[in-house]
């Protein structure tokens, strides 16, 4: 028979790190007009850790909290590429969903029974993000990424037809080019 942990400090301590945690970085998004808002950052850093607790609650060889925890980069991942899209051949959201794994990641952490971990990496998340969006704002750094289109690899497979290796070496090169193109500094 299991304990009830939710009788526990400990069991709530780790729900409140959690929450704070996804709360900071789902405010930070909130008040950016991202995809992703505070009540998802609340929700995706419980969700992990109540499942990475309940993985360590169960006994015997299924018990294991590295299974729940792979299973969660998983689920979380797929989560995540709903809150990416394309708009005008860009991808956007990619940046959220990254930071939803990111999420899991420090609901994992809480989950363990950590405390300072997840919180030093929830003040790290914000920071480098923050940091990263003023450069852009201000203009640093520029970043496009650019989804692939049905035209773009049917005329690259034409290409590969129709050339020898080094040409199709190059046209692929080309068409990656132009999926990521990171625009330099402007002065």
């Amino acid at each position: 028979m299991i304990d009830d942990p939710s009788l526990t400090l400990e069991f709530w301590r780790q729900l409140g790190v959690a929450a704070l945690s996804g709360g900071v970085v789902g405010i930070e998004r909130q008040l950016h007009g991202k995809p992703m808002d505070i009540r998802t950052g609340i929700l995706v850093c419980v969700a992990t850790t109540v499942f990475v607790m309940l993985g360590s609650l169960i006994v015997g060889p299924q018990g294991d909290p590295s299974r729940v925890i792979g299973q969660v980069v998983v689920g979380v991942g797929f989560m995540g590429g709903g809150v990416m899209f394309t708009r005008n051949n860009a991808v956007q959201g990619l940046t959220s969903a990254a930071i939803i794994w990111l999420l899991a990641a420090i609901g994992c952490l809480a989950g363990l029974g950590l405390v300072a971990a997840p919180l030093l990496l929830t003040v790290a998340t914000v920071s480098m993000v923050a940091t990263l969006e003023r450069l852009e704002r201000e203009g640093g750094v520029e970043v496009i990424q650019t989804a692939p289109t049905v035209r773009d690899s049917r005329a690259s497979k034409r290409r590969s037809r129709n050339a020898g290796a080094d040409q199709t070496t190059t046209n692929t090169c080309r068409l990656a080019q132009r999926r990521l193109r990171l625009v330099g500094l402007h002065e």
